[in-house]
């Protein structure tokens, strides 16, 4: 991303592409919201807002009349053309079509049986470094799961891995503020996405691009070709990105937290509520919204037109909403937090995300439970944070 001004008040004229915001981000939502406004603002983005208390972020998520879903990436310029990924893009009434027809192939009894896949899949990785001193977590490891996941329920190849990767790059982190980058990126989906759509067409098979082929509107008619590609966006930018981060920032706190580490290697029984855990202290997405009529909330009026961040990961760092909001506590029983979302737009791919991160722990923690952090660690930038970088060392 190239040079950018630097914030000089984040009340009003935050910028979660700072250096700052990427490195911590957490003493900047606190400060926030412990102001006399705790809706911050900036200019920048062609307007934007920034609610950090959860009251607030609640309200918003579920208010889809003001805060419209068609726009869903703070940018410097306005969306490119071929972006959409319904049913996270989309807007009443449109919307509830686009989310039923994604849940049967994500229910609870549909990941158990990826499962053993996942499992086999940390697995052969740990191999590959298992018998080293240490390894990059997030290249080495935690990036690769839902990559392989995904490539697994779409039945395309995983070694396409890389060309995955570069998309995501591209459009999630250099493509905020490059639209030719951006573009490219949408672009090459676009196409790889269009030779299986046909593909399957041809010859159907027991595959979620074959399933979304054959999907049907009420009306009887099957879906359009821009819907089922922008379906298929959406699970492969948005559900691999975000669950890498979710492992990799689990790593990480675990890394650096030994006594956390110890315990849930003592006791794996506990790693699916320390999961829980991660996901509200280390959330890795950040949405937002357009405002489409202009509105009031907690004395904030809210333009229309402007952008709102829709920041669930400083919402579960309100302390009017969770106990110690900032300390990690991995046995934590009460946690409604909001990684995956909160309204109509709450994530459709959670069960499978929340059994990603916990078989890649569960088996990191078998194999090599003794890893602590091994040098700095390079964070994502834009709407999704999570580690870039992530040394660790055994032993």
């Amino acid at each position: 991303m190239g040079e950018r001004p630097p914030v000089t008040d984040w009340l009003t004229d935050w910028d979660h592409l700072d250096p700052q915001w990427v490195d911590d981000p957490f003493p900047i939502w606190e400060n926030i919201r412990t102001s006399k406004c705790p809706i911050a603002h900036t200019d920048r983005f062609r307007g934007a807002y920034l609610p950090t208390r959860y009251a607030d972020i609640r309200e918003i998520a579920y208010d889809p009349e003001h805060f419209s879903s068609r726009q869903v990436v703070i940018r410097d310029t306005q969306p490119v053309q071929g972006g959409g990924a319904p049913p996270i893009t989309s807007d009443p009434p449109r919307h509830r079509t686009a989310r039923m027809v994604l849940l049967p192939p994500f229910t609870p009894q549909a990941i158990d049986k990826l499962r053993p896949k996942a499992r086999a899949i940390c697995n052969e990785l740990i191999d590959g470094f298992a018998n080293k001193p240490g390894c990059d977590a997030a290249v080495a490891y935690a990036q690769h799961i839902p990559v392989q996941v995904i490539a697994a329920m779409l039945d395309i190849p995983d070694s396409d891995g890389d060309r995955f990767r570069k998309w995501i790059h591209e459009i999630l982190e250099l493509g905020t503020t490059d639209d030719i980058i951006l573009q490219r990126g949408l672009n090459e989906i676009t196409e790889y996405f269009a030779g299986h759509m046909e593909a399957r067409r041809r010859a159907p098979g027991d595959d979620l691009i074959s399933y979304l082929v054959q999907a049907k509107y009420p009306d009887g008619e099957p879906f359009k070709p821009n819907h089922v590609l922008g379906s298929l966006r959406l699970l492969l930018v948005a559900g691999i990105d975000t669950t890498w981060s979710a492992i990799g920032a689990s790593i990480w706190h675990l890394a650096r937290t030994p006594a956390d580490r110890a315990r849930l290697a003592r006791e794996p029984v506990l790693i699916p509520t320390a999961v829980e855990e991660f996901l509200r202290a280390y959330a890795p997405v950040t949405m937002a919204r357009l405002v489409a009529k202009e509105t009031a909330i907690n004395g904030c009026t809210f333009a229309e037109g402007q952008m709102v961040m829709l920041s669930f990961p400083a919402a579960n760092r309100d302390p009017e909403a969770f106990p110690d909001a900032d300390k990690v506590v991995i046995d934590r029983q009460e946690n409604r937090h909001a990684a995956f979302g909160l309204g109509i737009h709450r994530c459709v791919g959670s069960n499978l995300a929340r059994m990603e991160i916990t078989v890649a722990i569960e088996e990191l923690l078998r194999r090599r439970p003794d890893f602590r952090l091994a040098g700095d660690v390079a964070w994502s930038q834009g709407a999704i944070r999570g580690p870039r970088r992530l040394p660790i060392a055994f032993g």
